[in-house]
């Protein structure tokens, strides 16, 4: 199933990170910085929806342009050992709102690196979406499951995979596909029409204003901590993993939205008041990972639980200028 393609000892790897100066871009430059067998680190972003302030005190190369942009990609790829992929145009809601922007950056983006991969056979790690499983019901999922989409998003996700996974096939590329689920941790923005649920929850906690639900607050989501996922994806560029199959990238544990909010009142140590909003259009019910092709191929990783990845994420806010006069409380 997956094949361990170790360089010669001693090597030490360039690695690009496309979307670098985003959320996860940026805790991974920060996880890689720390691994010794790292030589380089280059972050390729637009800063559409990151920062370079992400980057302060990273010991990584940001070059600001789009991974559209075919020379720049060649010049920079050229040489690497390995590009981590996860430059994407992310959410849902966004996909219905402009549907052909999230199929050019994370559908022809995606073929733009796997062909500047392709001219040195450069290991490439990208990152798909739980967004591929849409309707199947199925719990947990796993990845021998159809995949049906339901929003352009999660179409656009699913081509990415399909592309990488194709030219691992097709050309002998070194390639892994993984498929997130809901990351959250430090670094991730809310206050924006986009925001995930997490950063959303907690800025409006922080602000004293109440929790938006969409629908009934039963719906489940499969959380991983942003620590836990820059982990994996740095243990898969040192140890130059690869699989012919995607892998879900998330350890199958399963919460309500409303318990979210509880287990968010305990960290944080505030009253919160929840308000529901009609449910959105491409969500889907619940989602909660099988782990098993993860655990095969990550055997040492083990994931952060959520009262720390809460209690980290909270304090991150808390630091923030908007936030810093929150009171911190809470402990686990």
């Amino acid at each position: 199933m997956a094949v361990l393609n170790a360089l010669g000892e001693g090597v030490l790897l360039r690695v690009i990170v496309t979307g670098g100066a985003g959320f996860i871009g940026a805790n991974l430059c920060r996880e890689l910085a720390e691994r010794p067998e790292v030589s380089k680190i280059t972050a390729l972003d637009n800063l559409s929806t990151g920062s370079a302030t992400n980057l302060d005190g990273v010991a990584a190369e940001l070059i600001e342009g789009s991974i559209l942009d075919r020379d720049l990609l060649e010049e920079i790829i050229d040489g690497a050992h390995a590009v981590v992929h996860l430059a994407a145009r992310p959410s849902v809601p966004r996909s219905l709102s402009s549907p052909v922007a999230s199929h050019s950056v994370n559908a022809t983006g995606t073929v733009y690196v796997l062909e500047a991969c392709r001219r040195g056979s450069t290991h490439v790690i990208a990152a798909s979406s739980s967004s591929v499983y849409g309707s199947v019901a199925a719990l947990p999922k796993h990845e021998e499951l159809a995949t049906r989409p339901v929003s352009p998003y999660g179409a656009s996700k699913l081509a990415t995979e399909a592309y990488v996974l194709a030219y691992g096939s097709s050309f002998g590329l070194p390639a892994l596909a993984l498929r997130f689920f809901n990351v959250y941790g430090p670094l991730q923005s809310a206050g924006h029409a986009y925001a995930a649920v997490v950063p959303s929850f907690i800025d409006a906690a922080l602000r004293g204003r109440p929790l938006r639900i969409h629908g009934d607050g039963r719906q489940t989501r499969d959380f991983t901590y942003v620590g836990t996922v820059a982990r994996v994806l740095a243990d898969a560029v040192v140890r130059r993993v690869t699989c012919e199959t995607p892998v879900n990238l998330a350890f199958g544990s399963r919460m309500s939205v409303l318990e979210l909010a509880e287990r968010l009142a305990m960290v944080a140590d505030l009253p919160i008041e929840t308000r529901h909003e009609p449910p959105r259009a491409g969500d889907v019910r619940d989602s909660q990972a099988a782990d098993g092709r993860l655990r095969e191929l990550f055997p040492d990783v083990t994931p952060v639980p959520i009262e720390i990845g809460l209690t980290e994420t909270v304090r991150w806010f808390r630091g923030l200028p908007s936030h810093g006069l929150a009171p911190l409380g809470g402990s686990v």
